[in-house]
């Protein structure tokens, strides 16, 4: 068996330490600025806060998420694999340790640390996106829907995204049926409101998610025609340290041969890259767009995993040995 290489073992190590931090941001948001509002969001967060509600603070809501977590875990093992298992594990355990810990603070103060419910949960909605979006580009999970969603697009045809949704909302709108002195009009009342917000809430956190997720993959396309290709792509790769790509065309208009200088470069070495060409052709003509997932030497590494053919075990441990 080959030895880990260090390389792997230090991605592996900054992996888990942001993980990690992302669910200590959800954590915070949730706890701190959704909770004391007594906001239903999505997963099993929502779940847990139902629960709390619903015996008046008697079972915490953190009890309630991991045992939940165990329980969907103990009946996806088969269906989603080993792997998944195991990684959901690590996140499952440490968000509900962090919520835990967190919710006894800020519950234990008496009354919101930001008084306007509407701020309150936009600034909480963000911080759980965040760090959710967090966990994910680091090959994460804290379990929750992400295991329903797993295991219903294993055995069907509907998309993780729209399971996610529709299983968010139901959750959300339980809410609608915890312990409440009055008819049903104040209950109307009282609990649509919190209802529309814990909606809001669940979209808003998985558009920062979207967010934090396209931005760490984001990088940009240069198409750069110019007569003085030659020096602005010794000029690129001097001092933008960026490769460039020489391709032949044909001006169809002019029935010229052209060359095409083709460039990527993270977000915010775009600017560089235009001032290269710009300082030696004013008149170069250049397009530029944005490409998510740019893989290979300079840019991300591709963290996917080849499953293996049994067929194959033979002879890699005669390889081995």
């Amino acid at each position: 068996m080959a030895p880990t290489k260090p390389n792997s073992l230090m991605t592996n190590l900054q992996d888990y330490v942001l993980i990690v931090f992302g669910l200590l941001l959800y954590s915070v948001g949730f706890t701190a600025f959704i909770l004391p509002h007594e906001i239903v969001i999505g997963g099993l967060s929502g779940v847990g806060t139902l629960v709390y509600f619903a015996t008046h603070g008697f079972i915490p809501v953190a009890v309630t998420q991991y045992a939940c977590n165990l329980l969907l875990l103990g009946f996806a093992f088969k269906i989603v694999g080993r792997t998944f298992v195991t990684r959901t594990i690590f996140g499952a355990t440490v968000i509900s340790l962090f919520i835990g810990v967190f919710e006894s603070f800020f519950m234990g103060l008496g009354h919101p640390i930001i008084q306007d419910i509407t701020m309150s949960a936009i600034l909480g909605a963000i911080l759980c996106g965040m760090g959710v979006g967090t966990v994910f580009i680091h090959n994460g999970s804290s379990g929750g829907t992400d295991i329903v969603a797993a295991m219903v697009s294993k055995l069907s045809n509907v998309s993780i995204g729209r399971t996610m949704i529709v299983t968010d909302m139901l959750i959300v709108s339980c809410s609608f049926f915890l312990p409440f002195d009055g008819n049903i009009q104040e209950r109307l009342e009282a609990r649509v409101p919190l209802i529309v917000y814990g909606w809001v809430v669940t979209f808003i956190i998985a558009y920062c998610t979207d967010m934090i997720i396209n931005t760490n993959r984001q990088a940009t396309q240069f198409v750069i025609f110019s007569p003085r290709w030659e020096e602005i792509a010794d000029r690129v790769n001097k001092e933008a340290r960026r490769g460039v790509t020489v391709m032949d065309g044909l001006g169809w208009y002019s029935k010229k041969e052209v060359k095409i200088l083709m460039v990527w470069c993270r977000k915010i070495e775009s600017v560089t890259i235009f001032r290269i060409v710009k300082s030696i052709d004013p008149e170069a003509f250049i397009t530029q767009a944005n490409v998510n997932g740019v893989y290979g030497k300079g840019f991300d590494t591709m963290k996917v995993k080849i499953k293996q053919k049994k067929a194959d075990a033979p002879y890699r441990e005669h390889q081995a040995k």
